[in-house]
């Protein structure tokens, strides 16, 4: 349904342009919940944001987004209006503090459908159902922000993303101030959300593998703004083969180990300057396998159906 190809998204700096997205390309299809998951200043965030609204400093180098054969335009902010909440929608890092304060609930509602020429009266019936889905009382709609508890904030932007029932759903790092059972809840939130057809697909992202593990059918893993490897949920936590996601699955703790038996082994090194990344391999200077080889850049090549890895030793792993 969705495909991104080579999309690259910069960043303009006093020191030169920051390549947060370089040369990104991979698909989500029909029903599909994808996972994006890396290290911080990977290039997560960025790639959902771009799907929605360029904001300066960002601003698009080249590449595609496709959704069902038609091209997005989010190179043209102007025309990005009509496919906003409609056919991709967002719910932001920062959920909690993404709603207008000046502003009661039910008037940032009015504005949105407003925008998409669309009555009160014909999506009122639909936003008392998807209030009750997330268990808040239709009185919100005349409360102010700042009367809601963070968790009821959430669940607001939650079903305002989705009020159009768009055909993309980004959600970023939705989960990553909750403690572990509000996880899980909201991780089931969007798979019901999906199931009952309310957004068609859904990209998920968060640095937090365990819950890519709860929710997702496909994970992307990226590094450097790179894609580094594509694989269903299963494989890439039971057989990574890139060593960068490797060493993230290393750094996940497993239950009912005591830290006295087994130490969790981090990731030497940093991530590299994006506004001058290294020629070849990004994260060859990390990596434990690096070789004479690596100076040139790996294309992403698909080993078998569905899996994707971009690494010149993948068939010495």
């Amino acid at each position: 349904m969705i495909q991104i190809e080579k999309l690259k998204i910069y960043y303009r700096t006093l020191h030169g342009d920051a390549k947060a997205l370089d040369d990104v390309s991979f698909t989500i299809n029909d029903k599909e919940i994808v996972g994006i998951a890396g290290e911080s200043g990977c290039g997560k965030s960025t790639l959902g944001n771009s799907l929605i609204l360029l904001k300066p400093p960002m601003k698009y180098v080249g590449g595609e987004v496709k959704i069902n054969g038609d091209r997005l335009p989010i190179d043209n902010t102007k025309e990005m209006r009509k496919y906003r909440y409609k056919t991709v929608s967002l719910i932001p890092q920062y959920a909690m503090d993404a709603l207008n304060p000046t502003r009661k609930i039910g008037g940032i509602i009015k504005d949105l459908i407003g925008q998409h020429r669309i009555k009160y009266e014909e999506i009122e019936g639909r936003l008392y159902e998807r209030l009750n889905m997330v268990k808040l009382s239709k009185e919100v709609l005349n409360m102010y922000p700042f009367e809601l508890s963070g968790g009821m904030k959430q669940r607001v932007v939650l079903v305002i993303s989705t009020l159009l029932n768009p055909d993309l759903l980004i959600a970023d790092e939705v989960t990553s101030a909750l403690d572990v059972s509000s996880q899980k809840a909201v991780s089931l939130m969007f798979k019901d959300f999906r199931d009952k057809g309310i957004v068609n697909s859904i990209i998920f992202i968060t640095h937090d593998i365990a819950v890519l593990y709860q929710i997702a059918d496909k994970i992307v893993i990226m590094y450097a703004g790179k894609v580094a490897e594509i694989g269903n949920t299963e494989e890439i936590i039971m057989e990574p083969l890139h060593p960068y996601t490797k060493s993230l699955i290393k750094s996940l703790p497993n239950a009912g180990i005591r830290h006295t038996k087994e130490k969790l082994e981090g990731i030497p090194g940093h991530p590299p300057n994006l506004i001058n990344p290294p020629e070849g391999c990004r994260f060859k200077d990390r990596c434990p396998i690096a070789d004479e080889s690596c100076v040139e850049e790996p294309p992403l090549q698909e080993i078998k159906e569905g899996r994707f890895v971009a690494c010149w030793k993948v068939k010495d792993l």
